[in-house]
């Protein structure tokens, strides 16, 4: 088993003005049928050609911390828990257990790695197709 990086996610204070930004940067639009719009707290666009995205979040910090941009990893199988154990017992330190915070089949765990970078683990591409609940 394996992780693959998801999308690349960008604390920030004004997440739908940073991604507008960002688009004609980088040349990349919205998600097909979920428009960023002012007043959202999050907001991701992605590359048209290779579907890489970026996910700018509004975290409510004063100062931003330092470390603004981590990798949110999904599964390339079996479940988002299954990886959390994975990635522990490779040495990653749990920052903070999210599952469950926004009801039933969502939230992540956040972990640091050796050096003490960031970074989430969301459930799999299957596991949000079926919107599987999670304990």
């Amino acid at each position: 088993m394996a992780s693959l990086i998801a999308h690349t996610t960008v604390d920030c204070h004004n997440a739908h003005a940073l991604s507008e930004w960002w688009k004609p940067v980088l040349g990349y639009v919205d998600l097909d049928g979920d428009p960023n719009l002012p007043g959202h707290q999050e907001c991701m666009i992605r590359d048209p050609e290779t579907d890489q995205r970026l996910l700018f979040i509004e975290v409510p910090d004063d100062v931003l911390p330092g470390k603004r941009i981590h990798f949110d990893l999904a599964p390339r199988s079996g479940t988002r828990d299954e990886e959390v154990e994975r990635v522990r017992a490779l040495g990653a330190v749990e920052v903070a257990d999210l599952r469950g915070t926004h009801g039933p089949g969502s939230g992540w765990v956040s972990f640091a790695d050796p050096e003490g970078n960031l970074f989430c683990v969301i459930r799999s591409e299957a596991e949000r197709a079926a919107g599987a609940p999670t304990p």
